[in-house]
């Protein structure tokens, strides 16, 4: 039985190590010929084509494919058609072929997860771990959907002449636009969710990951044509998703972006559902009654687990003066620690950011921390080739600074030293965002006050393999309060896939 690995999985045995170090090889030497987009279950060409550096080795070319903006209104139409008899299957016969694409998934386990690294630079155990997750996705919501039997409500009656009921519907066509940091599991989760309800998608890959897209349009390939359709490129192929023939769309992506969806999708003549998870600023609170060495490690791999590059990401702790000093002295250390480096190497935590746009942006936030600030730790690049910068530490910053208010989804973690929980409540409240959070306390009080109190969806208490991340399907759920999703619901969880869904009662009389 193959060795499972998820997100707070220490390390892979040799063998998973071996066969990883290959895949990623041959991954690398592959014909990097453009990737086509895959419409009603055709290849097709059409578009300029655009390249992906590997950002581990800037020099090389990690994949090419076509831009897709004029594919997009073919697929839509081509998905429209074939919904209906998607959607006139039993939901039993949809759960099946979807575990069967799950099944595909496991059989090419490694494989997906040497794309997955090759063109976003994650190490093993991140790499492995997502791929892991993407069939749990899978599982999990089609065993919502036989746990709601087709989601098929039995209603009360007000005369025995009426029977009554409630039934959720797919809304036909959704587009999907997955992003660069999980191309594998968070493009299948809503994907998959989609799917399973009925509906048939336009899936957009992000245009940092076109060769993971293209694999999963292999995994989908076992669906009716035209229900999973797999569409390459950039902004030009997302306006064009969002503005064509579309009842939904799933995004992840910028809070910026996600509204953007949102508030076009509310336009014409009905609005029309945007499920969007929006990214957050996401705190982890130190009290002076916490285990230190629980906290250390528990914040540095949130901060620091794929170069910061998760939407759950602690980006910022918040620590008590009685224990500020100590902590930042320990997670100081811890991060000088780590290992910086190409994904080949078994020693390697942090790979490169995704692009070049990452690693100046990396660069713009350390001169205004420097500035305005002290950095404790990190705070410079490695030499290339490769898009790598060091894990960062900084301390110092005034209160309300950019630096802990905005998402800069690197591998950067600001320490922001306050003299109550009070005080700590207030300063991880005070963003926009509302994703997860984290605390770290021993006091049952305390821990009970921030639960209460906390504003995001997704919290952990004293989570020594990560404060403010690893969340797995039907383990937590993700769900983005404020401006970190659209719905109050997450992906992972119970309710997930209803989102997909309208309701209709019916009643029918004798």
């Amino acid at each position: 039985m193959a060795t499972r690995i998820t997100y707070t999985t220490g390390t892979a045995d040799p063998a998973v190590d071996a066969e990883f170090e290959l895949a990623l090889k041959g991954a690398r030497a592959r014909d990097h010929g453009p990737l086509p987009h895959v419409v009603g279950g055709e290849e097709r060409d059409a578009g300029r084509v655009f390249e992906r550096h590997d950002p581990s080795r800037t020099d090389q070319i990690a994949s090419r494919a076509h831009e897709g903006a004029e594919v997009v209104a073919h697929a839509l139409a081509l998905a429209h058609a074939a919904q209906p008899a998607w959607h006139a299957l039993p939901y039993g016969e949809r759960v099946a072929l979807l575990r069967e694409a799950a099944q595909r998934i496991r059989d090419r386990r490694i494989e997906l997860a040497a794309a997955v690294s090759l063109e976003t630079g994650k190490n093993r155990i991140e790499a492995i771990g997502e791929v892991e997750e993407a069939v749990d996705l899978i599982e999990t919501y089609c065993a919502h959907m036989e746990q709601h039997r087709g989601y098929e409500v039995p209603l009360g009656s007000l005369s025995a002449d009426e029977r009554n009921r409630s039934v959720l519907k797919p809304y036909g066509v959704f587009g999907v636009i997955a992003p660069f940091n999980f191309p594998v599991a968070l493009a299948l989760g809503m994907s998959s969710a989609a799917l399973v309800s009925g509906n048939a998608i336009v899936l957009k890959p992000s245009e940092d990951t076109p060769f993971c897209g293209a694999l999963l349009a292999e995994i989908l390939a076992g669906l009716p044509a035209g229900v999973a359709n797999v569409v390459h490129g950039g902004e030009a192929t997302g306006r064009a998703l969002v503005s064509g023939d579309v009842d939904g769309i799933a995004f992840t992506g910028s809070a910026e972006v996600g509204r953007a969806i949102a508030k076009q999708l509310t336009e014409g003549a009905y609005a029309r559902p945007a499920l969007t998870e929006m990214g957050g600023k996401n705190p982890a609170i130190v009290t002076a009654n916490a285990d230190l060495e629980k906290a250390v490690e528990g914040i540095a791999k949130s901060a620091f687990g794929f170069s910061g590059q998760k939407c759950s990401a602690c980006s910022r702790a918040v620590v008590a003066a009685e224990v500020h000093d100590e902590f930042l002295s320990r997670l100081g250390d811890y991060a000088a620690g780590l290992c910086v480096g190409d994904p080949a190497d078994h020693e390697t935590y942090l790979g490169p950011v995704v692009n070049e746009a990452a690693a100046a942006r990396f660069g713009r936030a350390v001169v205004e921390a420097a500035r305005d600030g002290e950095v404790v730790a990190g705070g410079s690049r490695p030499e290339p080739p490769g898009w790598f910068v060091e894990p960062t530490v900084v301390s110092g910053l005034p209160r309300g600074h950019r630096l802990t208010r905005d998402e800069i989804f690197l591998p950067f973690v600001t320490v922001t030293k306050v003299a109550s929980l009070d005080e700590a409540l207030a300063e991880a409240n005070d963003v926009v965002y509302g994703l997860t959070a984290g605390i770290f306390s021993e006091d049952e009080a305390e821990v009970e006050r921030f639960l209460d109190e906390i504003e995001a969806g997704v919290v952990y208490v004293n989570r020594r393999a990560g404060a403010t991340t690893g969340a797995w399907p039907g383990i937590q759920s993700f769900p983005g309060w404020k401006s970190s999703g659209s719905t109050g619901k997450g992906g992972l969880g119970p309710y997930y896939v209803q989102s997909f869904m309208r309701e209709q009662s019916q009643t029918v009389a004798r």
